[in-house]
């Protein structure tokens, strides 16, 4: 796939590699299973750029062993609640341009109060998900 672009957020993703190169990937309808198997590498110090809609909250936790996240609110609400020792830290976004970042090693999901949109900056390599108990 040519580099130049442009591309639309929500059909392509950046994978931005360690070199800090860029690659785009083309999200169809098997791109998560083929992110799982490995096929686009093992994101090893790399990230993947993504643009998801929500309009529910998410149903699992989520966990970067290997990095930081950063998650751009883009439009919508959500509260974005953070697993602690002392008890969840609910970060609230709403409107467009709220961010944020997730600590490495942090559990994380999101209680979605309007359809929303969500840009992420992701560490790939080891990301864990855990099914989620109702809010």
């Amino acid at each position: 796939m040519a580099k130049n672009g442009p591309f639309e957020l929500q059909r392509h993703f950046a994978h931005l590699r360690s070199d800090a190169t860029a690659n785009v990937l083309e999200v169809n309808e098997t791109f998560w299973q083929d992110l799982s198997q490995g096929q686009f590498g093992n994101f090893k110090n790399e990230y993947l750029v993504s643009t998801l809609a929500f309009d529910q909250n998410w149903p699992v936790w989520e966990m970067h062993p290997q990095g930081d996240e950063v998650v751009v609110l883009l439009s919508g609400a959500l509260d974005l609640v953070l697993e602690k020792k002392t008890g969840n830290k609910v970060i609230c976004m709403s409107g467009s341009a709220n961010w944020t970042i997730v600590p490495k090693g942090v559990w994380h999901t999101a209680r979605v109060y309007e359809p929303s949109v969500v840009l992420f900056i992701t560490p790939g390599e080891g990301t864990l998900q855990r099914p989620i108990d109702l809010l």
